[in-house]
């Protein structure tokens, strides 16, 4: 390898290492399938009861959409954030539900809320509660 095609692959590494640690890390998700703990300063919410299926993870600060096939299919969560966070459901219109999630809340067969869950939030978004 010449000199300067080593540098720049050394350059390369460098601007990727420091974009990743840039990255925000406001969202985790785990493995299709899977069926993990929610982490400390995570809320983990699962597409089925029992903390089973597909999970996705939320680590605050801000407002995350939820993925991995949660979206308004989330039948259990479990929350390790230091704090309170909102799970936050969008209606017609401009009008939105927030359901408050404190520390070590859980919920193994959250029916009240599995079909509504659009993301979570670590504030209320101006939502009305629901």
């Amino acid at each position: 390898m010449h000199r300067s095609t080593a540098l720049l692959a050394t350059i390369l590494v460098g601007v990727a290492a420091a974009l990743t640690l840039a990255a925000p890390t406001a969202v985790a998700t785990a493995p299709a399938g899977s069926a993990r703990a929610a982490g400390p300063g995570q809320v983990c919410f699962w597409t089925e009861a029992g903390q089973h299926g597909q999970a996705w993870c939320y680590a605050p600060p801000g407002y995350a959409e939820a993925e991995n096939g949660t979206q308004r299919h989330a039948y259990s969560f479990d929350s390790r954030v230091d704090g309170t966070v909102y799970a936050i459901s969008y209606g017609p219109g401009n009008s939105c539900l927030y359901r408050e999630i404190r520390k070590d809340d859980y919920d193994e067969n959250w029916e009240a809320w599995a079909t509504k869950f659009d993301g979570v939030s670590d504030n209320k978004m101006g939502c009305e509660a629901g």
